[in-house]
């Protein structure tokens, strides 16, 4: 085994809860003509791309309820037959609502839930923002709009009843007022029911619910903080990270093995097994050149309904890529 932690979920699931079903399998998007626009086309005129991310919390992040709601009905254009029709077939309860839940478009991190009404849902789907309807202040209300953490939203998925949909979106800041990536930062232990990391005083330790490739990315991290004592042996991830000629020549080795699996028909296990070790050693060096896998996931999503003609046509050449720490 190459790596040791002391917790790694399943890939895509978020303390048991299926990200990719809810969002893929259990919901259909909604992008019929005027309403939203693929989820394969990206939303980059939200944000400038160098600031697109801003995932370390900020402290005493302001609470989006702090400043009044500033969303205001007028705001919500008319609404198109296509629209119409499609906020005429949701299922609200008797309060004019249905749940709504924002998630991270490149983690699978659910970043929090709410409830909106048609004209929350209306606005959301114009300005691709994520808003929601306050029940405590009977008000439309944008997150962000007094705290600047925004979720971008890049598509909208509404579930097989009908009920409850699903922002997939970009966070410009962190989502929860605690200044928590998530709102869902706190484990809840299956046996007693006792939140992870509790401490005396009531207070939390901000936990974020992680999927696995970012789970694996952090035991790395900490693994090249981690202090060797005198005497003894660093762990498998620590000499990787410290000798590049390993690290590089173990690639090419896990890589190989991987092809083998196809070329001798060793089977999906083997093929799974050798495609973890070629994610395993290709994150350390992510690491050791200071990528995150946010930055990975990133280009890949870009790319969708792109030819890969086309996109490599518009790489810059190699021989004119400069290094920014020689700059």
């Amino acid at each position: 085994m190459w790596i040791k932690a002391t917790h790694i979920p399943t890939l895509f699931y978020i303390h048991s809860v299926p990200i990719a079903k809810t969002t893929m399998a259990a919901s259909s998007l909604v992008s019929s003509a005027g309403i939203l626009p693929s989820s394969r086309r990206r939303t980059t005129h939200f944000v400038d791309q160098k600031t697109r991310r801003r995932r370390t919390p900020i402290a005493n992040a302001a609470s989006d309820g702090e400043a009044g709601l500033l969303t205001k009905p007028s705001d919500v254009s008319p609404e198109t037959e296509e629209m119409k029709q499609f906020l005429d077939s949701l299922k609200y309860d008797s309060n004019g609502l249905v749940t709504a839940i924002a998630q991270d478009v490149d983690t699978g991190a659910i970043l929090m839930q709410g409830f909106a009404s048609r004209l929350a849902i209306a606005y959301t789907l114009q300005h691709k923002k994520a808003c929601f309807f306050s029940r405590s202040r009977q008000q439309l209300w944008c997150k962000g709009e007094s705290s600047s953490n925004f979720i971008n939203v890049d598509s909208v998925h509404v579930d097989c009843d009908k009920d409850s949909l699903i922002y997939l979106g970009v966070p410009t800041g962190p989502t929860c007022h605690t200044g928590a990536h998530t709102c869902y930062y706190k484990r809840v232990d299956g046996a007693d029911g006792l939140i992870l990391g509790a401490a005396k005083d009531g207070r939390h330790k901000a936990e974020e619910a992680l999927t696995t490739l970012y789970e694996l990315e952090a035991t790395i991290a900490e693994r090249k903080r981690e202090v060797i004592k005198e005497g003894a042996k660093p762990s498998w991830t620590r000499r990787l990270l410290e000798d590049p000629e390993l690290l590089c020549s173990k690639i090419r080795e896990e890589a190989g093995e991987l092809c083998e699996t196809y070329e001798k028909d060793e089977g999906k296990e083997r093929a799974a097994s050798e495609c973890a070790d070629v994610l395993y050693h290709a994150m350390v060096l992510l690491n050791v050149q200071g990528v995150e896998i946010a930055d990975v996931m990133e280009v890949l999503r870009n790319r969708f309904g792109v030819s890969g003609v086309e996109e490599k046509a518009k790489r810059t050449p190699k021989s004119k890529l400069i290094d920014p720490s020689k700059e």
